[in-house]
C-alpha cells in the first residue's frame, strides 16, 4: 500500500498532537477528575498502536525495508538508510509516540497510587522516554526511604 507524502506528513503531524492533551492533563492538573478518568483508559494508547499498525502493514510494500529489518547481520548504517526515508521514520516515531505515553500513563497512575511526585518524571518521559522512566524509579526510591522514617516515628496529632 502506498502512502503519498502528504498523507504521510498529516499523520505525523496529527499523531504529535494527539498525545499533546494526555501529556497536558498529567503534568499541569494531575489530580483533575477529568486526568483521571481520561488517564484510567487504555484507548488513547490503543488509537497510537492501531496508526502503529496499520504504518507497519503498510510498510509491507516496501520490500527491501523489510529484508533489511530480519537481516541478522544488519549493520548500524543499514538502520539508518532505513531511517532516512520519512515512510519508516513515521513509522518509528509512532512507536515511539505510544510507548512514551504507556510510560507516562504508568508513571501518572502509580504517583496517583502511591503519592510520589510525578511531574518532572512526566516531563522528562514526554521529550525522552526511558530518563523519564529512570527518573520516575529513583523519585520512587527517594520518597519511600524519606516516608520510611516518618512511618516509623510519627508525630503525636496536635488536639
Amino acid at each position: 500500500m502506498a502512502i503519498d507524502d502528504s498523507l504521510l506528513e498529516l499523520i505525523f503531524s496529527g499523531a504529535n498532537l494527539f498525545v499533546l492533551p494526555f501529556w497536558t492533563l498529567m503534568v499541569l492538573v494531575p489530580n483533575a477528575k477529568l486526568t483521571r478518568t481520561i488517564m484510567a483508559s487504555l484507548w488513547p494508547i490503543a488509537a497510537l498502536a492501531s496508526l502503529y499498525l496499520f504504518l507497519f502493514v503498510a510498510s509491507f510494500g516496501n520490500v527491501e525495508g523489510i529484508e533489511a529489518f530480519s537481516d541478522p547481520n544488519l549493520k548500524l548504517a543499514d538502520l539508518a538508510n532505513l531511517f532516512a526515508t520519512p515512510f519508516i521514520t513515521a513509522t518509528g516515531w509512532v512507536h515511539f509516540l505510544a510507548f512514551d505515553l504507556f510510560v507516562g500513563r504508568w508513571i501518572y497512575l502509580q504517583g496517583q497510587e502511591t503519592g510520589v511526585f510525578t511531574r518532572h518524571s512526566l516531563a522528562l518521559a514526554l521529550f525522552a522516554g526511558p530518563m523519564g522512566l529512570l527518573s520516575h524509579l529513583v523519585t520512587t526510591a527517594i520518597w519511600q526511604r524519606l516516608a520510611k522514617p516518618a512511618a516509623e516515628n510519627p508525630t503525636s496529632p496536635v488536639a
